[in-house]
């Protein structure tokens, strides 16, 4: 089996803002866009996905697109999700049908999600998704807006918040936006999907 930095290297992975590494292996520009209420999307997107024991979580982040997940090598991923309902579940995704793990994961855009890697060296993935992905369409988690809509699973979120997205110094709300930087304040008008 391959290592985890033998897939990164093998297929030209790099760093994720939400954890990990990915790569897009495709997007179907050579179909017409889909309108939605956020502008124009590809009608489907993938990308491969990788979590190490180094970088072994993917932040918690709301996609509005749909995306099923697809496991290829690798130990199992645990997903965390928080549905709109505020109802959590927790899916294994894996290799073993005998164990309990799912080979497939579809989760629906609109859904809170988290993964991790609870051992081993790697886990490989592939994602599509539908409308295809933009990061406009993805909000990384704050720890206190989630806590704060999701108070029952408190714990949860804090486990798997980014470290840097909570608020600054002064008590201001820092959010981390898809790019990667930071801004504070309230989201943008339109930015939750509730």
């Amino acid at each position: 089996m391959l290592t985890a930095q033998q897939w990164i290297d093998a297929l030209g992975l790099e760093p994720h803002v939400e954890g990990g590494y990915f790569r897009r292996t495709f997007q179907a520009d050579h179909r017409p866009p889909v309108r939605t209420p956020r502008g124009e999307r590809l009608l489907l997107t993938s990308i491969h996905y990788l979590l190490t024991e180094e970088s072994p979580i993917g932040y918690w982040h709301l996609n509005r697109s749909d995306i099923l997940h697809f496991h290829h090598s690798g130990a199992p991923l645990t997903y965390h999700l928080i549905h709109r309902d505020g109802r959590a579940e927790s899916v294994l995704l894996g290799q073993d049908p005998h164990q309990g793990q799912a080979l497939t994961l579809a989760v629906p855009g609109g859904v809170w999600k988290a993964t991790s890697l609870d051992g081993g060296d790697h886990a490989l993935i592939s994602e599509a998704v539908a409308p295809g992905f933009d990061y406009a369409d993805m909000t990384l988690g704050d720890p206190d807006d989630l806590t704060a809509r999701f108070p029952r699973h408190a714990a949860l979120i804090r486990r798997y918040c980014r470290p840097d997205a909570a608020r600054g110094a002064d008590g201001s709300r820092r959010r981390q936006s898809a790019d990667g930087s930071r801004t504070a304040g309230p989201p943008a008008s339109g930015e939750r999907d509730e």
